[in-house]
């Protein structure tokens, strides 16, 4: 789901998480475009803080068809690629399921900008910490945000950033959290 949130400071769009509906995403921001609705910042938490990174780059209707080209073309076996040998890789990886290289050859290929405050509008990537405390991604390396974002405990390995193990526990109600917290009104 894709919130709308505005104050005298401007808009912010939320991306917020739930796997496939990160494709209904791409549809909600067409028409938000499509009616003037631009936002002056974005907040994302797992696949919203991939869809948020890429809309980042290009917040326009170009950036959002580009968007809708790359989950055309997405499989679940890009991401997780869930077979006999993944499941055996619980051995070697006790504390997860799934290795997350598809999904970073998938931002890495995308994406980009290297760094989160290289957008071409301010972007917040939302992640949680061992202790269940929201953590806000603004700078440094975007695709090790996305990832941490993304880390669903037990799928995905926690993605150290800043001497801190970070992941998806919370990330998905922080992000509403954090426009509130710049003065922003919701318009759902």
């Amino acid at each position: 789901m894709i919130t709308t949130m505005t104050s005298t400071g401007g808009t912010a769009f939320v991306f917020t998480g739930g796997g496939s509906l990160g494709a209904i995403q791409v549809g909600m921001l067409r028409t938000l475009l499509s009616h003037g609705v631009r936002p002056d910042f974005v907040v994302g938490s797992s696949v919203g803080a991939i869809n948020a990174s890429y809309f980042a780059a290009a917040p326009n209707l170009d950036g959002v068809a580009a968007l809708e080209r790359i989950w055309s073309g997405l499989r679940r076996s890009d991401v997780f690629p869930l077979t006999l040998v993944s499941a055996l890789s619980l051995i070697r990886h006790p504390g997860n399921l799934v290795d997350p290289v598809g999904l970073r050859r998938l931002i890495e290929s995308n994406l980009p900008y290297p760094r989160l405050e290289d957008a071409a509008v301010p972007l917040h990537i939302m992640a949680t910490n061992q202790q269940g405390q929201p953590v806000r991604l603004s700078s440094g390396p975007a695709v090790e945000a996305i990832l941490a974002s993304t880390a669903i405990p037990g799928v995905f390995p926690p993605v150290e950033i800043g001497g801190e193990a970070l992941g998806k526990l919370r990330a998905a109600f922080e992000g509403g959290k954090l426009a509130a917290s710049r003065g922003c009104s919701l318009n759902a």
